[in-house]
């Protein structure tokens, strides 16, 4: 080989073993379907809208049994890492929480706190091992009086979606696989709503007050007091599901 001109550089190849091979690395992580709440921060005044369902093969959580096991579950995690649960729909195969957090952090470990003391309970009921929640939560923070309001109705009266027979409910009926025996805006007096009874006498409620404006007192701002016969509807996203 002739030697370079004056400046010119040489260019050397060295042999390699292996190198780039399709599929070779870390195997990518299944994706659950549902993500969790978007990166955007998440401001302690936003109250968030929080659906978790189940995976295949669990039993109805709405059995009396199972209902019981689940709410105790619930009312372990309602105030926890800055995270506090207010209000709660406990369907056939899905949880609807109302929840309050001081960040997205705060909302994450509060989460995954409650989603373990629930899917444990409910396994330790079952007797059984394994997965208990299918997908990730899915979070949606309420950021205006009117979404607040929607929310309410949709996890309240969730089970007029749902439940069996649910269009022949005596009037006034408020759902006992639910928080609404605790919530103090329907257009009536307890007396007159209708529902399994609350938890007995002296015992704590399973759910926190709340501190947010939005959750308090502004959804107020967007409507009247809620309807229990009133049904839910799409949810404050305008889903229907």
């Amino acid at each position: 080989m002739d030697p370079p001109a004056s400046g010119e550089q040489l260019t050397f190849t060295f042999r390699t073993r292996g190198g780039r091979r399709i599929g070779a690395g870390r195997p990518r992580k299944k994706s659950s379907g549902v993500s969790h709440l978007t990166r955007r921060a998440l401001s302690r005044h936003h109250p968030v809208h929080v659906t978790l369902r189940v995976t295949r093969g669990i039993q109805s959580l709405r059995g009396s049994a199972m209902f019981r096991t689940v709410r105790s579950a619930l009312a372990d995690a309602r105030n926890r890492f800055g995270f506090r649960l207010v209000h709660f729909s406990v369907q056939r195969d899905h949880l609807h929480l109302l929840a309050e957090a001081n960040d997205r952090h705060a909302l994450s470990r509060g989460m995954q706190g409650l989603a373990i003391r629930v899917a444990k309970a409910v396994n330790s009921r079952l007797r059984r091992h394994g997965t208990v929640f299918g997908d990730r939560y899915h979070a949606h923070a309420l950021r205006t009086p009117g979404e607040t309001r929607s929310a309410l109705r949709y996890v309240l009266s969730n089970v007029r979606k749902h439940g069996r027979g649910a269009s022949q409910l005596p009037a006034g009926f408020i759902d006992g696989c639910s928080s609404a025996a605790w919530f103090d805006g329907w257009n009536r007096p307890h007396e007159l709503c209708f529902g399994r009874p609350r938890t007995p006498p002296g015992a704590e409620p399973p759910v926190i007050a709340p501190r947010t404006w939005l959750l308090s007192v502004g959804w107020l701002r967007a409507g009247p007091l809620l309807d229990p016969e009133e049904h839910p509807g799409g949810d404050a996203r305008g889903r229907r599901g």
